[in-house]
């Protein structure tokens, strides 16, 4: 199950044009950006595995709740257009299918090790050196370690942190979109963009994994995946622990599929 070394360059490359464009265009042709950007989406689905493309789904799916959840009801950051832009919702799909292409087209060992290290520089730069002060941001940065030190899929989180962490500073220095200075209701300082906002993606991209197997079976799969599977998945993505890029059974297994 594996996602072709070239979306690792060609699905960024679109997102950094499609981000660009944004900022120049009125609603009406952001709609239009929304409709090519699902059809890119598509198109990067069709030659994947039915659990891989299930995966992608299941990252759109859980991104959109917390986009408008975050955006729209929270207001902890806002869009050019004060909206939820149609193409976000399958560009979320773009940058897991960018992370995960990056995972598989470098060695684990230096994608996680950048992740990592890049992570928890952020979070300390963001309440020491940064002109912002970002509490909130830098409160995400120890989950984020936290699986990438201990999950089987720690390449996987690794590369989405790098691809998220590019367009993240990418986009708001564009003003496609801009984080509030403090968490609305709470007062806590926050970056622009916040450091651990990565960390989000990880609940996105664990949640996509549990439910994958599932979206499979409704979608016609044969075999009918276990309840069981479900919990175990928790504790593989959260309590497993290996030396990093080590090439164990399980470890392999890890590297050779998304999940």
């Amino acid at each position: 199950m594996t996602v072709p070394r070239r979306y690792a360059v060609v699905l960024p490359a679109y997102l950094a044009g499609l981000l660009a464009l944004d900022t120049q265009v009125s609603l009406h042709v952001q709609l239009a950006l929304g409709v090519l950007t699902l059809l890119v989406l598509a198109g990067a689905l069709w030659p994947l595995a039915p659990l891989v493309r299930a995966q992608a789904v299941g990252v759109v799916l859980f991104a959109t709740f917390g986009e408008v959840t975050g955006s729209l009801v929270w207001g902890v950051y806002h869009y050019r257009l004060h909206n939820l832009p149609l193409f976000i919702p399958p560009a979320h799909g773009l940058v897991y299918l960018s992370g995960v292409a990056l995972s598989r087209t470098v060695r684990a060992r230096p994608v996680v090790w950048a992740a990592a290290v890049g992570a928890a520089a952020w979070g300390i730069a963001g309440l020491t050196v940064l002109p912002r002060l970002d509490v909130a941001g830098a409160v995400g940065v120890p989950l984020l370690l936290l699986f990438l030190r201990r999950s089987r899929s720690r390449a996987t989180y690794a590369g989405v942190f790098l691809v998220v962490a590019a367009l993240e500073l990418y986009g708001t220095s564009l003003g496609t979109w801009r984080w509030a200075s403090t968490l609305p209701g709470l007062g806590i300082s926050d970056g622009n963009p916040p450091s651990g906002v990565a960390s989000g993606y990880v609940w996105f991209d664990v949640m996509a994994l549990l439910v994958a197997p599932w979206l499979v079976y409704v979608a016609g799969g044969t075999v009918k995946p276990k309840l069981s599977a479900f919990s175990g998945a928790v504790r593989s993505s959260i309590r497993r622990r290996e030396p990093i890029g080590a090439m164990s059974a399980s470890g392999a297994s890890s590297r050779a599929s998304v999940t």
